[in-house]
């Protein structure tokens, strides 16, 4: 895979995952919504696949867009990679957290940082 395709597509799975309805003034999510995302998401103890390409994030099914808000960090005393961001899905906004703990979770953290640096160039 060329470093091209790396900035453009980045493929990985987390091992923690939280999906939550954010900002507190955007549509309220409905109880089905809440209980399939926590389903499916937030209290699923398996791997999710996450897929980043251009300015979308697909979390297994889940589809994000209107990203925004992005932060990358390799917490302290701690081999893993956190992913933040806020985005939109179907017709709700959300707030997400990523954790990688994989064993390139450092080449994963310089390939988001590349990505954000490409794609999102005004994000702080």
């Amino acid at each position: 895979m060329s470093s091209n395709n790396l900035e453009c597509e980045i493929i990985f799975f987390a091992d923690k995952l939280h999906v939550h309805h954010w900002p507190l003034n955007s549509s309220i999510w409905s109880k089905s919504t809440k209980e399939k995302v926590d389903l499916d998401l937030n209290k699923n103890p398996n791997k999710k696949k996450i897929m980043i390409k251009d300015q979308q994030i697909k979390i297994n099914d889940y589809e994000f867009d209107k990203i925004k808000k992005i932060g990358i960090t390799v917490p302290l005393f701690k081999n893993q990679t956190t992913l933040v961001f806020e985005g939109h899905f179907e017709n709700f906004d959300a707030h997400v957290h990523v954790t990688t703990s994989s064993q390139n979770y450092v080449d994963i953290f310089n390939k988001l940082v590349i990505w954000k640096n490409r794609c999102f160039p005004d994000s702080s």
